[in-house]
């Protein structure tokens, strides 16, 4: 991965963006030793809250996902994922490089706000 695209994550690190309507973002990411749960060097949290401040949408990789199937059956595996409303546990995320992690994360963000909005 180039390091313009990590330094661009990181820039945004414990920014606080207001959506409207009581809702925001916070985007946290950290620069990590590369490793096998962490290949790209970066450890980052991108979270869209609701006006009660409850989490609504996530992408991160900051914690563990338990895999549901026959192969991994109740193991617990630490990847990139996205949480996809308050009970999601997570689920795989493929992660390319940090423009396309903010892309993904703000396209999705949009469409979970215009479905919440028009409730």
């Amino acid at each position: 991965m180039k390091y313009h695209e990590i330094r661009t994550l990181l820039d945004l690190h414990d920014q606080i963006i207001d959506q409207e309507d009581g809702y925001w973002l916070k985007i946290e990411a950290w620069e990590v030793r590369v490793s096998k749960d962490i290949p790209h060097g970066v450890r980052y949290s991108l979270t869209l809250h609701a006006p009660s401040g409850k989490r609504i949408l996530g992408y991160d990789n900051a914690h563990a996902i338990k895999i549901t199937g026959r192969k991994y059956s109740g193991q617990r595996i630490p990847f990139d994922h996205k949480h996809r409303h308050v009970a999601d546990k997570g689920v795989p995320y493929v992660f390319q490089n940090a423009h396309q992690l903010l892309s993904d994360f703000f396209t999705e963000v949009d469409s979970v706000l215009k479905e919440a909005k028009s409730k």
